[in-house]
């Protein structure tokens, strides 16, 4: 894409960004399951308590008078019993209980370049490193905001053509599930942030092709793969509905698409439980 076309669609776009869902404090829904979220009500607290599962910390919205943990399982758990702690700001850690229920997923046959399975030396030595960049990103956690914004719209209008949790296998060999939603649009259909940001990673990976991360505190993160062309830099901070990048079919992608990751507390769940209704 030339660099007037690419300019004049990231300026329409900004146009736009006033016809955005105003920012709300409207949770996920809710859905404990594997790769699904968690809300674990916490009770009243002047302030507000922490909260972890294990050792991460998890995102805890709300005001002093109810305070809710928002948890992402992961989509490996199994189903049964699984604990949080709380560490109020004053007075005794204790530990609550929730469910996880069972879930199954479909499964996806895709068809790819054979490099893109079965990688060379020097192609597996770069995805070990984009891995282990991309690791640290996902163990960022920033403080939330004061008023924590989860309702979200989709970053790009279509349909999706692929959805969460598929268990995905590329020419014939199975491969890790599927961590995201893929929505259809046409190469260069601007993306658009679903919720004020920083941003705190771009690059052009192997599979992920060009990419954005973007950080909206609390653990809350969210991923944009397979762009075209990538409008925003680290550090970049950006209001709900401005303009990312453009929709491509870099990396490993078989065609024009928008692979959308929301991860919390390090994990991959369904961005479907976060698009506001």
């Amino acid at each position: 894409m030339d660099s007037t076309r690419r300019s004049l669609l990231f300026a329409l776009a900004a146009l736009g960004c006033g016809a955005r869902a105003a920012d709300g404090e409207a949770l996920p829904k809710a859905s404990s399951v594997p790769g699904g979220v968690a809300r674990i009500a916490l009770g009243a607290s002047a302030e507000r308590p922490a909260a972890y599962q294990g050792t991460l910390p998890l995102l805890v919205i709300g005001d002093p008078a109810a305070w809710t943990a928002v948890v992402g399982i992961p989509l490996a758990a199994r189903p049964g019993a699984a604990r949080i702690r709380v560490v109020p700001p004053a007075g005794a850690e204790r530990t609550l209980e929730y469910l996880v229920r069972p879930k199954k997923y479909l499964e996806q046959r895709l068809r790819v370049a054979p490099g893109q399975v079965d990688l060379s030396p020097e192609d597996q030595a770069r995805h070990a490193r984009e891995r282990e960049h991309q690791q640290q990103v996902m163990a960022t956690f920033t403080a939330p905001a004061e008023t924590q914004a989860l309702a979200m719209e989709a970053p790009v209008s279509g349909p999706r053509s692929s959805s969460f949790g598929l268990r995905r296998v590329f020419n014939g060999q199975p491969r890790a599930p599927h961590a995201g939603m893929d929505i259809a649009a046409a190469t260069g259909t601007p993306v658009q942030a679903p919720l004020a940001a920083q941003v705190i990673d771009t690059g052009d990976y192997f599979f992920n092709g060009r990419t954005v991360w973007l950080d909206h505190g609390g653990g809350l993160l969210t991923l944009y793969c397979h762009l075209e062309d990538i409008g925003v830099k680290p550090g970049d901070a950006l209001r709900t509905g401005e303009v990312l990048g453009t929709v491509g079919a870099t990396g490993r992608a078989t065609g024009p698409h928008l692979h959308w990751g929301v991860l919390l507390n390090r994990t991959m769940v369904d961005p479907a439980l976060f698009l506001a209704a």
